[in-house]
C-alpha cells in the first residue's frame, strides 16, 4: 500500500497543478492583504476629517450660542429701544391702568 501513496503523491506533484495553485493563492493573499491595508488607512483619513469637521463645527456652534445671547440681552434691548426708537419708560403720571 506504501507503493501505491509513493505513486499518488508523485503523481500529484508530477501532475504540476499543485505549485501554480498554490501561487495563485498566495497572490491572492497578498492582493487581499494589499488592499485591506489600503482600505483600512483610508477609512482612518475619512474618520480624522470627520472628527476634525465636528470639532470645528462645535466652536462654531459655541460662537453662535455667544451671539445669540448677546444679541437677546436685556441691556442691549433696552439700549436699542432708547437709542433708535425713541422709547422710554413711562412717568408714573403717564401710565393708564385699564381693567377687563
Amino acid at each position: 500500500m506504501s507503493a501505491a501513496r509513493g505513486q499518488a503523491t508523485g503523481s500529484v506533484l508530477a501532475a504540476g497543478w499543485l505549485p501554480p495553485l498554490l501561487l495563485v493563492l498566495v497572490v491572492a493573499s497578498a492582493v487581499g492583504v494589499a488592499y485591506s491595508v489600503h482600505e483600512s488607512r483610508r477609512l482612518t483619513d475619512r474618520a480624522q476629517q470627520a472628527q476634525r469637521q465636528q470639532a470645528q463645527l462645535e466652536t462654531r456652534w459655541g460662537q453662535l450660542l455667544l451671539e445669540h445671547s448677546t444679541w437677546g440681552s436685556y441691556a442691549r434691548v433696552e439700549r436699542l429701544a432708547r437709542e433708535e426708537l425713541g422709547m422710554k419708560l413711562p412717568k408714573t403720571d403717564e401710565r393708564v391702568l385699564i381693567r377687563p
